[in-house]
């Protein structure tokens, strides 16, 4: 009997200012979601750490960290169902989640660590099953 249960997810995108934008993730069980997340690189000096946890982001660093990067190549994973497949070299640093379960389903943080007091890029992902 497979499950059809349905992951939803709304990406919650928090940058410096007033903005928030949303994009809805869907997944099914058992199938690879893929979570976006994004950083501008202009040159090589533009290349940064982030990671991704479980709940939302705090006020520094990643709570519940799942996955790390130094920006070039991944530092430090704790699950092997989290990768990053995207070419982290451009900012592509979307998170994919492998056989996605109904327990995955909550909220993720991506935040890239910029230089400076309070610059990082937060991406906040609230969801649940439905």
């Amino acid at each position: 009997m497979s499950s059809h249960f349905f992951l939803d997810w709304i990406l919650l995108i928090w940058l410096t200012g007033p903005t928030v934008s949303g994009l809805l993730v869907k997944g099914e069980v058992g199938q690879n979601v893929t979570v976006p997340c994004f950083y501008r690189v202009k040159t090589e000096y533009d290349i940064t750490s982030m990671c991704w946890g479980r709940d939302a982001c705090p006020a520094s660093k990643c709570s519940q960290p799942i996955i790390w990067t130094d920006g070039r190549k991944v530092t430090e994973r704790h699950h092997t169902k989290y990768v990053l497949k995207g070419d982290l070299l451009k900012g592509n640093v979307s998170l994919t989640i492998l056989n996605a379960q109904e327990t995955d389903s909550g909220t993720y943080c991506c935040r890239v660590e910029i230089p400076g007091w309070f610059n990082d890029e937060t991406t906040n992902l609230p969801g649940g099953g439905g």
